[in-house]
């Protein structure tokens, strides 16, 4: 999606890429779970995401939407986030030690996190926030080991489509201004890439790749 930064105000200024080193481990966090709580709905989910937590819960995606996910208009698309609880707004997933229960499965930002993503040129780079984690100390660790998804490569070309496709759908969706269509693509993205339960036993990015032919087709109209 669309976001003005300015990188030197968040960052140590400088970018990196899979292969990198940078200084993000926190040691297990030790307990901490500060950026498990009070982030309101900053957790937008994409399809992969839905396809993990599905894995790690049992429950179908329309279960999950149903208990511990709402749904949110970001500029003009609407997407699932995680839903907070609590006086400390503490992520649903959370046990009673502050601990993730569904680890292996979390979300993409979660794994990501205190990274951040920038997309240039059809290429992402990472960059280190450094307001947004209080450990201190922390050590050095290659990114794509932090992020700790298989085929890092693949994970990353998949993030890459689903960015400039919800970037292509704005664009078609600023063109034609009717409501009725804004409509019609928001009611297909949900039921595609979320309400769609994933085949446990296919390559999920092969599903994924079938889901945004059909809805490029129907709504994407390029020069």
């Amino acid at each position: 999606m669309k976001r003005e930064i300015d990188i030197n105000d968040i960052s140590d200024g400088r970018l990196y890429g899979l292969n990198d080193m940078v200084r993000a481990d926190c040691n297990d966090c030790l307990g901490c779970s500060s950026c498990c709580r009070g982030m309101g709905d900053s957790i937008v989910l994409d399809p992969r995401d839905i396809f993990q937590m599905s894995l790690g819960t049992g429950k179908s995606p329309k279960e999950l939407l149903e208990t511990c996910l709402e749904l949110n208009v970001v500029e003009g698309i609407i997407l699932p986030h995680l839903k907070l609880a609590g006086e400390t707004e503490a992520c649903p997933f959370l046990n009673s030690e502050g601990r993730c229960r569904i680890h292996k499965f979390r979300p993409g930002i979660c794994r990501l996190f205190p990274l951040g993503r920038m997309y240039e040129n059809r290429e992402i780079k990472y960059f280190l926030q450094i307001h947004e984690c209080p450990k201190p100390s922390k050590g050095k660790v290659k990114v794509k080991k932090w992020l700790d998804v298989p085929e890092a490569k693949q994970y990353e070309q998949f993030i890459l489509e689903w960015h400039y496709l919800l970037l292509d759908l704005q664009d078609e969706m600023e063109k034609r201004q009717e409501d009725q269509f804004q409509k019609d693509v928001n009611m297909l993205l949900l039921q595609l890439f979320y309400l769609c339960p994933y085949e446990a036993d296919r390559d999920f990015y092969q599903q994924f790749q079938e889901r945004k032919h059909k809805i490029s087709q129907a709504f994407i109209v390029k020069p």
